[in-house]
Protein backbone atom coordinates (compact mmCIF):
# COMPACT_ATOMS: atom_id res chain seq x y z
CA UNK A 1 0.00 0.00 0.00
CA UNK A 2 2.84 2.62 0.84
CA UNK A 3 3.95 2.58 -3.47
CA UNK A 4 0.53 4.14 -3.95
CA UNK A 5 0.85 6.71 -1.28
CA UNK A 6 4.17 8.41 -2.53
CA UNK A 7 4.01 11.85 -1.46
CA UNK A 8 4.81 12.69 -5.46
CA UNK A 9 2.21 10.69 -6.40
CA UNK A 10 -0.41 12.53 -4.15
CA UNK A 11 1.27 15.84 -5.08
CA UNK A 12 0.87 14.70 -9.26
CA UNK A 13 -3.14 13.90 -8.31
CA UNK A 14 -4.02 17.29 -6.65
CA UNK A 15 -2.23 19.30 -9.54
CA UNK A 16 -4.42 17.18 -11.93
CA UNK A 17 -7.45 18.08 -9.65
CA UNK A 18 -6.51 21.44 -9.89
CA UNK A 19 -5.85 21.88 -13.49
CA UNK A 20 -8.09 19.58 -15.12
CA UNK A 21 -10.92 18.97 -12.44
CA UNK A 22 -11.95 16.36 -10.22
CA UNK A 23 -13.34 13.46 -12.55
CA UNK A 24 -10.28 13.53 -15.07
CA UNK A 25 -7.72 13.89 -11.47
CA UNK A 26 -10.02 10.46 -10.03
CA UNK A 27 -9.86 8.82 -13.71
CA UNK A 28 -5.78 9.20 -14.29
CA UNK A 29 -5.60 7.75 -10.33
CA UNK A 30 -7.71 4.87 -11.22
CA UNK A 31 -5.71 3.77 -14.16
CA UNK A 32 -2.61 4.49 -12.73
CA UNK A 33 -3.47 1.92 -9.97
CA UNK A 34 -4.95 -0.34 -12.25
CA UNK A 35 -1.19 -0.68 -14.24
CA UNK A 36 0.68 -0.40 -11.01
CA UNK A 37 -1.22 -3.49 -9.69
CA UNK A 38 -0.17 -5.65 -12.68
CA UNK A 39 3.00 -4.34 -12.42
CA UNK A 40 3.55 -2.25 -15.72
CA UNK A 41 3.61 1.25 -14.17
CA UNK A 42 6.69 3.27 -14.23
CA UNK A 43 9.12 2.78 -11.21
CA UNK A 44 10.08 6.02 -9.25
CA UNK A 45 12.76 3.75 -7.97
CA UNK A 46 15.21 3.68 -10.97
CA UNK A 47 18.73 2.83 -10.11
CA UNK A 48 20.53 6.58 -10.18
CA UNK A 49 22.84 6.31 -13.56
CA UNK A 50 20.72 3.36 -14.53
CA UNK A 51 21.58 3.00 -19.09
CA UNK A 52 18.11 1.16 -19.18
CA UNK A 53 16.11 4.53 -19.87
CA UNK A 54 15.11 4.64 -23.99
CA UNK A 55 16.96 8.21 -23.77
CA UNK A 56 20.32 6.39 -22.82
CA UNK A 57 20.35 4.47 -25.68
CA UNK A 58 23.32 6.33 -27.54
CA UNK A 59 25.35 7.07 -24.10
CA UNK A 60 27.69 4.51 -24.37
CA UNK A 61 28.52 4.72 -28.00
CA UNK A 62 28.97 8.91 -27.13
CA UNK A 63 31.35 7.86 -24.33
CA UNK A 64 33.31 5.62 -26.60
CA UNK A 65 33.41 7.58 -29.62
CA UNK A 66 34.18 10.64 -27.35
CA UNK A 67 37.26 9.42 -25.61
CA UNK A 68 38.72 7.97 -29.11
CA UNK A 69 38.40 11.96 -30.13
CA UNK A 70 35.93 10.85 -33.05
CA UNK A 71 33.29 12.57 -31.34
CA UNK A 72 32.29 15.07 -33.78
CA UNK A 73 32.08 14.24 -37.64
CA UNK A 74 30.92 16.25 -41.00
CA UNK A 75 27.92 15.55 -43.15
CA UNK A 76 28.65 13.48 -46.35
CA UNK A 77 26.44 14.42 -49.36
CA UNK A 78 28.34 12.54 -51.93
CA UNK A 79 25.72 10.65 -52.94
CA UNK A 80 23.04 13.56 -52.85
CA UNK A 81 21.10 14.87 -49.75
CA UNK A 82 19.23 12.09 -47.69
CA UNK A 83 16.78 12.82 -45.35
CA UNK A 84 15.91 10.87 -42.51
CA UNK A 85 12.58 11.42 -41.00
CA UNK A 86 11.66 11.09 -37.53
CA UNK A 87 8.11 11.70 -36.67
CA UNK A 88 5.11 10.85 -34.80
CA UNK A 89 3.19 8.50 -36.90
CA UNK A 90 0.49 7.66 -34.68
CA UNK A 91 -2.78 9.75 -37.01
CA UNK A 92 -3.22 7.98 -40.46
CA UNK A 93 -3.99 10.86 -42.10
CA UNK A 94 -0.78 12.71 -40.61
CA UNK A 95 1.46 10.18 -42.04
CA UNK A 96 0.03 9.77 -44.81
CA UNK A 97 0.29 13.63 -45.65
CA UNK A 98 3.21 14.43 -44.18
CA UNK A 99 5.25 11.46 -44.19
CA UNK A 100 4.36 8.73 -46.63
CA UNK A 101 3.82 10.86 -50.11
CA UNK A 102 7.12 12.67 -49.60
CA UNK A 103 8.83 9.78 -50.98
CA UNK A 104 7.25 10.42 -54.40
CA UNK A 105 7.93 14.14 -53.83
CA UNK A 106 11.74 14.44 -52.95
CA UNK A 107 12.78 11.22 -54.97
CA UNK A 108 11.71 13.31 -58.08
CA UNK A 109 14.09 16.47 -56.45
CA UNK A 110 16.79 13.83 -56.13
CA UNK A 111 16.42 13.31 -52.56
CA UNK A 112 16.41 10.19 -50.92
CA UNK A 113 14.45 10.03 -47.53
CA UNK A 114 14.06 7.23 -44.83
CA UNK A 115 11.53 7.44 -42.17
CA UNK A 116 10.13 6.24 -38.76
CA UNK A 117 8.28 6.60 -35.82
CA UNK A 118 10.37 8.20 -33.08
CA UNK A 119 9.88 5.34 -30.54
CA UNK A 120 11.55 2.46 -32.68
CA UNK A 121 15.06 3.46 -31.28
CA UNK A 122 17.25 1.62 -33.36
CA UNK A 123 15.49 2.48 -36.67
CA UNK A 124 16.17 6.06 -35.89
CA UNK A 125 19.62 5.90 -34.93
CA UNK A 126 20.15 3.90 -38.07
CA UNK A 127 18.90 6.13 -40.35
CA UNK A 128 20.59 8.96 -39.37
CA UNK A 129 23.81 7.33 -39.51
CA UNK A 130 23.28 7.79 -43.52
CA UNK A 131 21.32 11.11 -43.90
CA UNK A 132 22.05 14.79 -44.74
CA UNK A 133 19.63 16.11 -43.08
CA UNK A 134 16.95 15.95 -39.90
CA UNK A 135 13.59 16.51 -40.42
CA UNK A 136 11.14 15.98 -37.69
CA UNK A 137 7.57 15.95 -38.26
CA UNK A 138 4.79 16.57 -34.89
CA UNK A 139 7.67 15.97 -32.22
CA UNK A 140 7.82 17.31 -28.94
CA UNK A 141 10.97 18.14 -26.66
CA UNK A 142 11.55 15.05 -24.34
CA UNK A 143 14.27 13.18 -23.34
CA UNK A 144 14.15 10.55 -26.26
CA UNK A 145 13.36 13.69 -29.30
CA UNK A 146 16.52 15.57 -27.29
CA UNK A 147 18.75 12.40 -27.93
CA UNK A 148 18.03 12.41 -31.40
CA UNK A 149 18.45 15.59 -32.12
CA UNK A 150 22.03 16.10 -30.53
CA UNK A 151 23.05 12.94 -32.62
CA UNK A 152 21.82 14.74 -35.56
CA UNK A 153 24.42 17.68 -34.56
CA UNK A 154 27.05 15.34 -33.49
CA UNK A 155 26.59 14.24 -37.08
CA UNK A 156 26.75 17.73 -38.69
CA UNK A 157 23.36 17.75 -40.27
CA UNK A 158 20.71 20.84 -40.60
CA UNK A 159 17.72 20.36 -38.44
CA UNK A 160 14.06 20.50 -40.05
CA UNK A 161 11.17 20.81 -37.75
CA UNK A 162 7.61 19.93 -39.51
CA UNK A 163 3.69 20.20 -38.74
CA UNK A 164 -0.10 20.34 -39.55
CA UNK A 165 -1.50 21.73 -36.63
CA UNK A 166 -0.64 24.29 -34.23
CA UNK A 167 0.04 22.47 -31.26
CA UNK A 168 2.77 24.98 -30.39
CA UNK A 169 -0.03 27.66 -29.91
CA UNK A 170 -1.68 28.38 -26.53
CA UNK A 171 -3.49 30.89 -28.13
CA UNK A 172 -5.30 28.89 -30.39
CA UNK A 173 -6.02 25.74 -27.99
CA UNK A 174 -7.74 27.97 -25.61
CA UNK A 175 -10.11 29.67 -28.41
CA UNK A 176 -10.64 26.40 -30.18
CA UNK A 177 -14.03 25.35 -30.58
CA UNK A 178 -13.57 21.97 -31.42
CA UNK A 179 -12.22 21.41 -27.56
CA UNK A 180 -15.90 22.11 -26.71
CA UNK A 181 -16.70 18.40 -27.47
CA UNK A 182 -14.34 17.07 -25.81
CA UNK A 183 -12.76 15.58 -22.06
CA UNK A 184 -12.06 19.11 -20.38
CA UNK A 185 -8.90 17.41 -19.15
CA UNK A 186 -7.83 16.74 -23.04
CA UNK A 187 -7.64 20.42 -23.60
CA UNK A 188 -5.95 21.49 -20.25
CA UNK A 189 -3.41 18.06 -21.34
CA UNK A 190 -3.05 19.81 -25.43
CA UNK A 191 -2.29 23.55 -23.59
CA UNK A 192 0.22 21.85 -21.43
CA UNK A 193 2.24 20.37 -23.73
CA UNK A 194 2.33 23.52 -26.42
CA UNK A 195 5.24 24.86 -25.02
CA UNK A 196 7.42 21.22 -25.62
CA UNK A 197 6.42 21.82 -29.43
CA UNK A 198 7.68 25.67 -29.51
CA UNK A 199 10.77 24.36 -27.62
CA UNK A 200 11.27 21.64 -30.59
CA UNK A 201 10.38 24.09 -32.89
CA UNK A 202 12.78 26.96 -31.56
CA UNK A 203 16.11 24.46 -31.82
CA UNK A 204 15.76 23.31 -35.18
CA UNK A 205 17.37 25.70 -38.51
CA UNK A 206 14.37 25.67 -40.48
CA UNK A 207 10.59 25.16 -40.14
CA UNK A 208 7.82 23.90 -42.86
CA UNK A 209 3.81 24.15 -41.96
CA UNK A 210 1.20 22.61 -44.27
CA UNK A 211 -0.84 26.05 -44.99
CA UNK A 212 0.11 29.99 -45.11
CA UNK A 213 -2.53 30.58 -42.52
CA UNK A 214 -0.29 28.24 -39.80
CA UNK A 215 3.37 29.86 -41.60
CA UNK A 216 1.84 33.23 -40.68
CA UNK A 217 0.73 31.95 -36.92
CA UNK A 218 3.97 30.29 -36.28
CA UNK A 219 5.88 33.61 -36.45
CA UNK A 220 4.13 34.61 -33.14
CA UNK A 221 6.03 32.11 -31.54
CA UNK A 222 9.49 31.36 -33.60
CA UNK A 223 11.67 33.56 -35.38
CA UNK A 224 13.40 30.64 -37.53
CA UNK A 225 13.01 30.78 -41.33
CA UNK A 226 9.47 28.88 -42.21
CA UNK A 227 8.74 27.91 -45.34
CA UNK A 228 5.09 26.34 -46.86
CA UNK A 229 4.74 22.80 -47.69
CA UNK A 230 1.43 21.54 -48.66
CA UNK A 231 -0.27 18.67 -48.93
CA UNK A 232 -0.92 17.38 -51.88
CA UNK A 233 -2.13 14.24 -53.56
CA UNK A 234 0.28 11.52 -54.49
CA UNK A 235 0.12 8.90 -56.76
CA UNK A 236 -1.19 6.08 -54.71
CA UNK A 237 -4.04 8.90 -53.55
CA UNK A 238 -4.90 9.54 -57.26
CA UNK A 239 -5.00 5.72 -58.27
CA UNK A 240 -6.93 4.84 -55.17
CA UNK A 241 -9.63 7.55 -56.40
CA UNK A 242 -9.89 6.14 -59.85
CA UNK A 243 -10.29 2.87 -58.79
CA UNK A 244 -13.12 4.05 -56.46
CA UNK A 245 -14.40 5.85 -59.37
CA UNK A 246 -14.64 2.92 -61.69
CA UNK A 247 -16.03 0.68 -58.74
CA UNK A 248 -18.64 3.66 -57.83
CA UNK A 249 -21.79 2.67 -56.93
CA UNK A 250 -24.54 5.22 -56.53
CA UNK A 251 -26.60 5.50 -53.86
CA UNK A 252 -30.62 6.25 -54.55
CA UNK A 253 -31.40 9.37 -53.62
CA UNK A 254 -29.11 11.98 -52.71
CA UNK A 255 -26.27 11.47 -50.60
CA UNK A 256 -24.16 14.38 -48.25
CA UNK A 257 -21.12 13.35 -46.42
CA UNK A 258 -19.10 14.51 -43.54
CA UNK A 259 -16.26 13.48 -42.99
CA UNK A 260 -14.02 13.31 -39.36
CA UNK A 261 -10.49 12.08 -39.33
CA UNK A 262 -10.40 12.99 -35.33
CA UNK A 263 -12.38 13.68 -32.48
CA UNK A 264 -14.20 16.89 -31.60
CA UNK A 265 -15.18 17.98 -34.99
CA UNK A 266 -19.34 17.33 -34.07
CA UNK A 267 -18.47 21.18 -33.17
CA UNK A 268 -17.87 22.19 -36.71
CA UNK A 269 -21.11 20.19 -38.11
CA UNK A 270 -23.49 21.69 -35.33
CA UNK A 271 -22.56 25.24 -37.14
CA UNK A 272 -24.29 23.72 -40.54
CA UNK A 273 -26.51 21.12 -39.05
CA UNK A 274 -29.53 22.79 -39.13
CA UNK A 275 -29.49 23.75 -42.94
CA UNK A 276 -28.26 19.74 -43.35
CA UNK A 277 -31.27 18.47 -40.98
CA UNK A 278 -33.91 20.88 -43.78
CA UNK A 279 -32.52 19.37 -46.39
CA UNK A 280 -32.21 15.93 -45.72
CA UNK A 281 -35.19 15.64 -44.42
CA UNK A 282 -37.29 17.35 -46.97
CA UNK A 283 -36.77 14.61 -48.45
CA UNK A 284 -37.17 10.66 -47.35
CA UNK A 285 -34.43 9.50 -50.58
CA UNK A 286 -31.68 12.15 -49.02
CA UNK A 287 -29.26 10.74 -46.22
CA UNK A 288 -26.12 11.98 -44.28
CA UNK A 289 -23.65 10.25 -44.65
CA UNK A 290 -20.85 10.50 -41.87
CA UNK A 291 -17.32 8.88 -42.17
CA UNK A 292 -15.14 8.14 -38.75
CA UNK A 293 -15.38 10.11 -35.09
CA UNK A 294 -18.75 11.76 -35.00
CA UNK A 295 -21.29 11.10 -31.84
CA UNK A 296 -24.55 10.68 -34.01
CA UNK A 297 -26.48 11.49 -30.66
CA UNK A 298 -25.96 14.84 -31.31
CA UNK A 299 -27.86 14.85 -34.19
CA UNK A 300 -31.74 15.48 -33.96
CA UNK A 301 -33.63 12.44 -33.86
CA UNK A 302 -35.15 13.36 -37.66
CA UNK A 303 -31.93 13.62 -38.56
CA UNK A 304 -30.47 10.84 -36.97
CA UNK A 305 -33.38 8.21 -39.00
CA UNK A 306 -31.71 9.14 -42.20
CA UNK A 307 -27.99 9.31 -41.37
CA UNK A 308 -25.81 6.14 -41.65
CA UNK A 309 -22.01 6.10 -40.17
CA UNK A 310 -19.24 4.36 -41.20
CA UNK A 311 -16.26 3.55 -38.58
CA UNK A 312 -12.58 5.02 -39.04
CA UNK A 313 -11.87 3.06 -42.22
CA UNK A 314 -8.65 1.83 -44.07
CA UNK A 315 -7.91 4.51 -46.39
CA UNK A 316 -8.64 2.52 -50.09
CA UNK A 317 -11.86 1.79 -48.08
CA UNK A 318 -12.54 5.29 -47.03
CA UNK A 319 -12.27 7.06 -50.35
CA UNK A 320 -14.56 3.89 -51.70
CA UNK A 321 -17.15 5.15 -49.40
CA UNK A 322 -17.08 8.41 -50.30
CA UNK A 323 -17.20 8.10 -53.40
CA UNK A 324 -20.91 7.08 -53.07
CA UNK A 325 -21.60 10.20 -51.57
CA UNK A 326 -23.01 13.50 -54.41
CA UNK A 327 -21.26 16.20 -52.10
CA UNK A 328 -19.29 16.37 -49.23
CA UNK A 329 -19.42 18.96 -46.62
CA UNK A 330 -16.74 20.45 -45.13
CA UNK A 331 -17.38 23.27 -42.39
CA UNK A 332 -14.97 24.73 -40.05
CA UNK A 333 -15.90 27.05 -37.08
CA UNK A 334 -13.59 30.20 -37.79
CA UNK A 335 -11.65 30.28 -34.94
CA UNK A 336 -7.17 30.76 -34.94
CA UNK A 337 -6.64 26.97 -34.83
CA UNK A 338 -9.03 26.67 -37.92
CA UNK A 339 -7.51 29.24 -39.65
CA UNK A 340 -4.71 26.80 -39.76
CA UNK A 341 -6.29 24.25 -41.24
CA UNK A 342 -5.20 22.71 -44.46
CA UNK A 343 -7.77 21.03 -47.20
CA UNK A 344 -6.87 17.11 -47.14
CA UNK A 345 -10.69 16.62 -47.28
CA UNK A 346 -11.36 18.55 -50.27
CA UNK A 347 -8.33 16.45 -51.71
CA UNK A 348 -10.11 12.89 -50.73
CA UNK A 349 -13.17 14.22 -52.21
CA UNK A 350 -11.91 15.63 -55.39
CA UNK A 351 -9.69 12.23 -55.81
CA UNK A 352 -13.05 10.40 -56.19
CA UNK A 353 -14.71 13.06 -58.51
CA UNK A 354 -17.06 14.17 -55.56
CA UNK A 355 -17.39 17.93 -55.36
CA UNK A 356 -17.50 20.03 -51.96
CA UNK A 357 -19.00 22.36 -50.13
CA UNK A 358 -16.29 24.57 -47.58
CA UNK A 359 -16.47 27.00 -44.84
CA UNK A 360 -14.49 30.38 -45.95
CA UNK A 361 -11.56 29.05 -43.03
CA UNK A 362 -8.34 28.19 -42.86
CA UNK A 363 -6.75 26.68 -46.72
CA UNK A 364 -9.94 25.40 -47.53
CA UNK A 365 -11.50 28.35 -49.90
CA UNK A 366 -7.54 27.88 -52.07
CA UNK A 367 -8.75 24.41 -53.13
CA UNK A 368 -12.35 24.82 -54.10
CA UNK A 369 -13.28 26.99 -57.01
CA UNK A 370 -16.89 27.77 -58.80
CA UNK A 371 -16.26 24.81 -60.80
CA UNK A 372 -15.34 22.40 -58.43
CA UNK A 373 -17.61 23.47 -55.61
CA UNK A 374 -19.00 25.88 -53.74
CA UNK A 375 -17.52 28.58 -50.87
CA UNK A 376 -20.24 28.72 -48.28
CA UNK A 377 -19.84 32.55 -46.89
CA UNK A 378 -23.35 32.16 -44.80
CA UNK A 379 -25.30 29.96 -43.04
CA UNK A 380 -28.23 29.89 -45.72
CA UNK A 381 -25.37 29.05 -48.76
CA UNK A 382 -25.46 25.36 -47.19
CA UNK A 383 -28.93 24.45 -47.92
CA UNK A 384 -28.53 26.74 -51.26
CA UNK A 385 -25.61 24.87 -52.30
CA UNK A 386 -27.07 21.51 -51.68
CA UNK A 387 -30.43 22.44 -53.37
CA UNK A 388 -28.72 23.17 -56.59
CA UNK A 389 -26.53 20.33 -56.72
CA UNK A 390 -29.66 17.53 -55.58
CA UNK A 391 -31.77 19.80 -58.54
CA UNK A 392 -29.01 19.33 -61.07
CA UNK A 393 -27.55 15.71 -61.73
CA UNK A 394 -25.72 17.08 -64.50
CA UNK A 395 -24.12 19.91 -63.05
CA UNK A 396 -23.54 17.60 -59.72
CA UNK A 397 -21.48 15.28 -61.92
CA UNK A 398 -19.22 17.99 -64.14
CA UNK A 399 -18.38 19.62 -60.44
CA UNK A 400 -17.03 16.17 -59.54
CA UNK A 401 -15.30 15.54 -62.65
CA UNK A 402 -13.59 19.04 -62.70
CA UNK A 403 -12.23 18.49 -58.78
CA UNK A 404 -10.82 15.39 -59.70
CA UNK A 405 -9.12 16.81 -63.25
CA UNK A 406 -7.87 20.12 -60.83
CA UNK A 407 -6.31 17.93 -58.53
CA UNK A 408 -4.34 16.14 -61.22
CA UNK A 409 -3.31 19.21 -62.95
CA UNK A 410 -2.90 21.67 -59.84
CA UNK A 411 -2.41 19.85 -56.16
CA UNK A 412 -0.67 16.47 -56.97
CA UNK A 413 3.21 15.94 -56.46
CA UNK A 414 5.03 19.12 -57.88
CA UNK A 415 7.23 21.11 -57.27
CA UNK A 416 5.49 24.13 -57.61
CA UNK A 417 5.26 27.56 -55.56
CA UNK A 418 1.67 26.84 -54.49
CA UNK A 419 2.64 23.27 -53.20
CA UNK A 420 6.40 24.14 -51.50
CA UNK A 421 8.68 27.23 -51.43
CA UNK A 422 11.31 26.93 -53.79
CA UNK A 423 13.63 28.16 -50.69
CA UNK A 424 13.02 24.75 -49.10
CA UNK A 425 13.98 22.95 -51.79
CA UNK A 426 17.15 24.87 -52.30
CA UNK A 427 17.67 24.30 -48.16
CA UNK A 428 17.45 20.85 -48.90
CA UNK A 429 19.74 20.00 -51.68
CA UNK A 430 22.78 22.80 -50.96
Amino acid sequence: MRRFLRLALIQRFFESWREEGLRPALRKMRNYLIIQWHGRAPSFLKPKGSITAPEHYLRGTWAEIARADGFHATRRMQDGPRLALIGDLNLAQCRKYRIEQLDEFWEAQGVRIEYSHYEDIPRCVRILQNATHLMEYRLQSNPLTEMFRYEARRLGMPVLWDIDDPLFSVSAYETYGNMAALDPGMKAHFVSEAPKYATMMNGADVLTFSTPGLVEHAAQYSSRPAFLRRNFADTATLSDGAQAMARKQPLDGFTVVFASGSQGHEADFEEIAPQVEAFVTADPTRRLMILGHFQVKMLSRALRAQTVQHSFLPYDEYLATLASADVAVMPLLDDLFNRCKSGVRVIDAASVGVPAIVSAVGDLPNLVTPETGFLARQQADWRQALEALAADPARQAAMGQAARTTLEQRWSAQAADHIVSPELIEWVQR
